[in-house]
């Protein structure tokens, strides 16, 4: 259930990032032919969601990973990395993109841009709003609060799509009105979109610094969590329990063990009580992953024997 559940959800981000990717291109392409400043930032802005979801989808993969690694910490390492070396890329952008929109407004702006950028931009509006019901249904379908929060970010997408109408069309009006003024609204717009990019860069940044802060502070509610789990029955004992804070959004990883006579899909039954049971009681935690193994009472001193096995619980009370 969980390996299905996880591999929809990464299924739905890969749509984003794709659908990302795909508008960044056809902005760029539109945004060089009709000189628009402000759909040129705007593809930079997708580009830098696509960015950001392919760092999500980088956490999420090895929060499903951990519970069977050897060594939990090195994996946080190395996913911080990333995240920071993915932050810095996106600052990079807006900071070029920031540097590339003053230089136009510095420069005389001598004209607007083609009509056929509005189309772009329509099409932009028009495909992110269906990702975004798309993102956000799975999350509410799925149980899956990274999914809603990675839904918000198309929808962030679509903001910045906004300011580039708003830019390119106000440009296009002082072209029909003969006000010259009103050209640099295209690059104003630009300029503004750049700064949206730098904070979503900066966001990424302070959150991939504090990651490791924030898995020790979550180590410390353990006990409790793991208290809570061997209150449920059919929980025989909790092995592991990992909670990591992704951004604000805490998942919790844990492996258990069950009578090694139960059903599997009693076995999935108690996982389930156990994510419910979780995310009813913590209201921080979003996403619960359960590992469930046969338990081994004398393992490593002694072999089982069928009189132990009968004396521990089995079923779903």
């Amino acid at each position: 259930m969980n390996d299905e559940r996880f591999q929809k959800t990464e299924l739905t981000v890969w749509v984003g990032i794709s659908g990302n990717l795909a508008l960044a291109c056809l902005k760029v392409i539109v945004g060089f032919m009709s000189q628009s400043k402000a759909l040129l930032a705007d593809a930079v802005h997708s580009a830098s969601e696509a960015v950001s979801s392919s760092s999500a989808l980088i956490k999420r993969r090895t929060a499903e990973a951990a519970p069977q690694e050897a060594n939990p910490n090195r994996q946080d390492k190395k996913v911080s990395i990333t995240s920071i070396l993915l932050s810095i890329v996106i600052l990079v952008l807006g900071v070029e993109l920031g540097i590339s929109t003053i230089k136009s407004i510095w420069v005389d702006v001598e004209h607007a841009p083609k009509l056929y950028a509005l189309v772009a931009i329509g099409i932009s509006l028009l495909v992110k709003e269906i990702m975004f019901q798309y993102t956000y249904r799975m999350g509410k379908r799925l149980e899956s609060q990274e999914l809603i929060a990675n839904s918000w970010g198309h929808r962030s997408d679509i903001y910045s799509s906004i300011v580039a109408l708003i830019g390119v069309l106000g440009a296009l009006m002082g072209n029909y009105l003969n006000l010259s003024f009103l050209y640099y609204l295209d690059s104003l717009a630009g300029l503004f979109i750049s700064l949206m990019v730098l904070k979503m860069g900066y966001s990424l940044l302070k959150e991939a610094l504090h990651t490791k802060i924030d898995y020790v502070l979550l180590q410390e509610d353990a006990a409790e969590l793991i208290a809570a789990v061997q209150m449920i029955k059919g929980v025989i004992t909790v092995d592991d329990l990992q909670a990591r804070e992704h951004g604000h959004y805490v998942v919790v990883d844990i492996k258990i063990s069950v009578n090694p006579r139960v059903s599997v899909w009693e076995g999935h039954e108690v996982s389930k009580k156990i994510k419910q049971q979780l995310m009813k009681r913590f209201h921080h935690i979003s996403d619960v992953f359960v590992q469930v193994s046969p338990y081994d009472a004398g393992y490593p001193y002694k072999n089982n024997t069928d009189t132990e096995l009968n004396e521990v619980p089995s079923v779903i009370h």
